[in-house]
């Protein structure tokens, strides 16, 4: 019921910024959840960053606190990440996900919508 892409992953070195949008279908996206998720050749799907509906309350994983940035502009149906300081363990494929139920959530299987990912590489 929600289709999401992500977009705007590339190849950056070390140090440097990328910004990556999450644009969405539907007219129920401004009562979601959202979140980015992370996953690097042979590790698991981790959890980056959420913010719920209103973008008033935003969590951070640890290893990308004070370098990340998640925001939504409930009005374009788009949620963004900034990426600052960007690192080589950053190196991933980046995933958007919705949550219905609105709230604050790590946990990948309380997501109902996945995009396809955007593939993220920084170099040394």
């Amino acid at each position: 019921q929600v289709q999401l892409v992500e977009s705007g992953g590339g190849l950056v070195q070390a140090g440097g910024s990328l910004r990556l949008s999450c644009a969405a279908s539907g007219r129920t996206f401004s009562s979601y959840a959202m979140g980015w998720f992370r996953q690097a050749p042979g590790k698991e799907r981790e959890f980056v960053t959420a913010i719920s509906w209103s973008g008033v309350s935003t969590y951070y994983a640890d290893s990308v606190k004070g370098r990340f940035t998640i925001s939504r502009d409930n009005a374009k149906n788009t949620v963004y990440l900034q990426m600052n300081s960007l690192k080589p363990e950053d190196t991933a494929v980046y995933y958007c996900a919705a949550d219905r139920d609105g709230s604050l959530s790590d946990i990948r299987y309380e997501y109902d919508y996945w995009g396809q990912g955007t593939q993220v590489t920084v170099s040394s």
